[in-house]
């Protein structure tokens, strides 16, 4: 018996039908060729292959780049502004607005900026049902320390406090 290899597959001469998830009959007795019929590797698809990304529309403005890094950016801002001599001017460096319009229209003018830190000392495990928890210190080496930026403006009407990140895309 002849045998040869052709696309991972052992060759005999005979004719027999192999279906492994080719869908077409394959003739072993003579050197053949494969059409598998477009995209993907069985057969031609039953509808147009999707387009994965979001169509231009003319006269749309492009969503403006996000900024890589913004949590490294925020952090070196935190460090920077703690550390400020005049913090009025690092705000202006780090074109932090002073006065800005919301979304809703609002004039909103900055007050005060917060800087918190933050430790995680303790974890929360639901029960199941919900009802109730499972509370549990976390040893040392788990306790994660962070910190917190905000950005309080006024409104008018009451505060608002704001992340370094809406206040970046004002």
């Amino acid at each position: 018996m002849n045998r040869r290899r052709e696309h991972g597959h052992t060759h005999h001469d005979h004719v027999h039908d192999n279906d492994h998830d080719h869908g077409h009959r394959h003739d072993h007795g003579h050197d053949h060729h494969h059409d598998h019929g477009g995209p993907g590797h069985n057969r031609a698809p039953e509808r147009p292959v999707a387009q994965w990304q979001t169509p231009h529309n003319p006269g749309e403005r492009p969503p403006a780049p996000r900024e890589p890094d913004l949590d490294k950016v925020e952090a070196a801002f935190i460090d920077g502004f703690i550390d400020a001599p005049d913090p009025v001017s690092f705000l202006r460096l780090g074109r932090i607005p002073f006065e800005m319009i919301a979304a809703d229209g609002a004039t909103l003018n900055l007050l005060r900026v917060e800087i918190d830190a933050l430790a995680d000392v303790g974890s929360l495990t639901p029960h199941l049902g919900g009802g109730s928890f499972r509370y549990d210190p976390l040893p040392a080496s788990l306790v994660s320390h962070r910190r917190r930026l905000r950005f309080v403006y006024f409104d008018g009407d009451k505060l608002r406090p704001l992340t370094f990140t809406d206040v970046r895309a004002a």
